[in-house]
């Protein structure tokens, strides 16, 4: 892999969809764990610059400047609460304008790189609300220029509360005197109120602004007495990475790692990148060495460190805990993740010095020196809510608020669709981009776009999921997935909603039913396969087998270590299933290929906002 040359797979990309598709996935899935994406180096080099420049450099003028601070004078202003209180709006301001996580090529934008606010200002474009029919005036999946002037209002309201003056805090001059104060809660009131607001309407723009971490933190700022404050944001960033490291404890994880390492651009050696596969190339589980990479270096890590954190009132042992952290986050920077959350890898490592260095335990900042100790500990359980229900019923809350960050265990999909019905999504729905494919085809040719969509599906072999999705298409379409263009659902919904951090309930059903009323696919002519997350307490995953136009045909569960145990490529042919429910139509129902029209005018959404 060169600055501008990409690292290509070793096929002939003329010829390379007469290969059966599950050759295909073998060789890039083989491509991936020596190269990761294969691109050129020039694209990594760009996100480093977005975030030095972007995030950085432009975060830290704003902050410094508008709170009467020196850009240059780091030791006046790293432990002013002010600054951290406006990297905090600064970073949701990237992320909720698409500038932040799942930005760029590495996220499926390429033309544009940003999804974000090209969708979300765009009238007519698809919203999902978390539950469109039980909230109301949230019905619908059409975003009318109200959800458009709430996005705008949001932005808007996150630059005041970023550029107005500092106001003073009684408790924070007495225990710093000279302290530049905090940010204006005025501000922050409305910014809480509309969030949440948004967020009722539309989930993907809630946690396309990580809200699920930096809400919290701003209603922090707004209601809470300073010392609770800062331990109410030392609980927050203590329950997501315990969070985080807990949901690492099990199968999923360790497959996760070598896929990542194969995709670090520091790391050209392939000897070590296949050192991470059992073995290679013909046993692609994960090695030892993965799984204590995984376990040993991560989920301990994660537990451990901000416990320590949290409770040491040592200097050197918080000061250890504290570097080990920040190593911790710029190692995950350093790999490019395919969500690549660089942004929020920055501000955690930064709050990780903030919190426990610049207001440790033995200054008064510890967890029994709060003032309003039943405020505290309502924060906390509320902090707690989620991911414990995320974990016993991952169905019903997303991977995000469950704090289970890149630990694997996500719910997913495979999209297939017929010769021709890809085009329907270009044709049909209101977006900001247009098919990944197509996206690329200012850049390639139309047979190295299908290799390189092809990669993804090699990506997602890799995992514990692509095992069990690519074995319900093997089922569903029987020698016709070989006919079928197959793809990655985090990626083309990426290109149909604008954000995705690799959460398939995104794109669950109730996209599939809002794609199917503008596009009107005929049967067997866009088919899904669907899983959720595994439950903490089961060995057992749910799926779900959807056809566009009859909805779910199929549901059922497979064992995890079944899926875990098979190769990527599925030379023993599909994972085990235990089908609980059947609709009364064979696979891929209907016409074979169908290639009906979809309406000269799409439906109307009739359940638009109230």
């Amino acid at each position: 892999m060169g600055l501008l040359k990409p690292d290509f797979p070793s096929v002939d990309p003329a010829t390379f969809l007469e290969r059966p598709f599950m050759e295909r996935v073998r060789v890039l899935g083989t491509h991936w764990a020596e190269h990761g994406f294969g691109t050129p180096k020039i694209i990594n080099l760009i996100y480093v610059v977005k975030v030095a420049v972007l995030h950085i450099a432009l975060g830290v003028t704003i902050a410094t400047l508008s709170s009467g601070l020196g850009v240059f004078d780091v030791g006046d202003w790293w432990n002013q609460p002010i600054i951290y209180q406006k990297l905090v709006l600064w970073t949701m301001f990237l992320e909720i304008l698409g500038l932040g996580g799942s930005w760029g090529p590495l996220a499926g934008h390429f033309k544009p790189m940003t999804g974000g606010f090209h969708f979300w200002l765009k009238p007519n474009t698809i919203r999902m609300a978390p539950w469109p029919g039980k909230v109301p005036f949230t019905g619908g999946d059409r975003r009318t220029l109200f959800d458009v002037v709430l996005y705008a209002a949001i932005i808007v309201n996150l630059v005041v509360a970023l550029l107005l003056p500092a106001v003073h805090d009684t408790t924070l001059e007495a225990l710093r005197p000279g302290s530049a104060g905090l940010v204006n809660p005025a501000a922050l009131f409305p910014l809480i109120i509309m969030v949440i607001a948004i967020g009722l309407r539309d989930k993907v723009i809630f946690l396309g602004g990580r809200s699920e971490q930096y809400l919290p933190a701003v209603v922090f700022f707004a209601v809470m007495p300073f010392i609770d404050m800062i331990v109410a944001l030392k609980l927050l960033i203590v329950i997501v990475w315990v969070g985080a490291g807990i949901s690492k404890l099990g199968h999923h994880f360790a497959m996760v790692i070598p896929p990542m390492l194969s995709n670090t651009p520091w790391l050209p050696i392939k000897a070590i990148k296949r050192a991470h596969y059992r073995r290679f190339p013909d046993d692609m589980g994960p090695s030892v060495l993965a799984g204590g990479v995984g376990h040993v270096l991560g989920t301990v890590v994660e537990i451990i460190a901000p416990l320590v954190l949290l409770f040491s009132t040592d200097r050197t042992l918080t000061l250890c805990a504290v570097v080990l952290m920040v190593a911790f986050h710029l190692f995950i920077f350093s790999t490019f993740p395919l969500a690549v959350p660089l942004e929020w890898n920055i501000l955690f490592a930064y709050a990780a010095v903030f919190l426990f260095m610049g207001f440790p335990a033995w200054d008064g900042f510890g967890v029994t020196d709060v003032t309003t100790p039943w405020a505290v500990v309502f924060a906390a359980a509320v902090m707690l809510f989620f991911p414990i229900l995320g974990n016993l019923r991952p169905d019903l809350v997303s991977f995000l608020p469950s704090m289970r960050q890149y630990a694997g265990n996500w719910a997913a999909a495979t999209w297939a669709l017929a010769p021709g019905a890809e085009e329907k999504l270009e044709e049909f729905v209101v977006r900001g981009a247009q098919n990944t494919r197509t996206q690329l085809l200012g850049t390639y040719e139309p047979d190295v776009a299908d290799v390189v969509m092809h990669q993804l599906m090699g990506w997602r072999s890799l995992h514990s999921q692509g095992r069990a999705l690519i074995s319900l298409m093997q089922r569903e379409l029987g020698s016709d997935i070989d006919t079928y263009t197959l793809r990655e659902a985090e990626f083309s919904c990426n290109s149909i909603l604008g954000f995705n951090f690799g959460d398939g309930h995104f794109h669950n059903k109730n996209l599939i039913d809002a794609l199917q009323r503008r596009c009107g696919f005929a049967p067997g002519e866009f088919i899904v396969a669907w899983i959720e997350s595994q439950p903490i307490h089961k060995g057992t995953q749910e799926y779900q087998i959807i056809d566009a136009a009859l909805g779910i045909v199929e549901r059922g569960t497979y064992r995890v270590t079944d899926a875990v145990n098979a190769q990527p490529w599925l030379p023993d042919g599909p994972i085990p299933f235990d089908v609980h429910y059947r609709a009364d139509v064979a696979p891929h129902a209907g016409v074979r290929f169908a290639q009906a029209s979809a309406p000269e005018v799409a439906p109307a959404d009739t359940t638009a906002a109230r």
